[in-house]
């Protein structure tokens, strides 16, 4: 199993510092892979780990069917909702935009490869600025044994699995910890964590 992040240059976190959100708003990401299930497969695994920095975190659920009985079926549509509407209405601090960039398993002969590519922005809703932004990627490999009779018949049994279930949630979990926690890289502790104010 092998996780990691892209190198980019570091992030800074002037903005961050300046306008430190208590309470994100997550929109359902929008969706550049071929998987059709990656939207809410990542949308699923984004609160914990926001939660645990220290963050008030809005039900993405809620949100979601809220923002679908309002006119915006499309995570599409979501995504250009007005700040001064997401402050006025849901009292926002800050809203997280998200999008998965490759969600899903790739099969070669013997050999399988899942995974997940996200990139986010947090924007604060009171003036607009880009408080942050990330990349997190990760990647879970199943790789042969030497036995090409027995490599033949588990890459059989694993793609059927994975046919009926989405392996990429499990990935996008370790993806969104890249994507949060990478020191110096990920974002810094919210107000509800016993490290807030910390450098990360």
């Amino acid at each position: 199993m092998v996780a990691g992040c892209k190198t980019a240059p570091p992030p800074d976190y002037t903005n961050f510092r300046a306008h430190h959100p208590k309470s994100v708003l997550v929109l359902p990401p929008l969706n550049q892979s071929t998987a059709v299930e990656a939207t809410y497969g990542y949308l699923s695994t984004v609160t914990l780990p926001l939660a645990e920095m220290g963050y008030y975190v809005f039900p993405v659920a809620v949100i979601d069917h809220f923002l679908k009985e309002n006119g915006m079926p499309t995570a599409g549509e979501m995504h250009q909702a007005p700040l001064e509407k997401v402050r006025e209405i849901i009292g926002a601090d800050a809203v997280l935009y998200v999008t998965v960039e490759q969600y899903g398993t790739k099969y070669q002969v013997v050999n399988s490869a899942t995974v997940v590519q996200a990139k986010a922005r947090l924007v604060d809703v009171k003036t607009g600025l880009v408080l942050w932004e990330g990349v997190g990627v990760a990647v879970e490999s199943s790789g042969g044994s030497g036995s090409i009779i027995g490599d033949l018949i588990a890459a059989a049994i694993t793609q059927a699995i994975n046919t009926s279930t989405d392996r990429a949630h499990k990935v996008a979990i370790m993806a969104n910890a890249n994507l949060f926690t990478t020191p110096k890289r990920g974002l810094l502790y919210g107000p509800r964590h016993p490290k807030f104010g910390a450098p990360q």
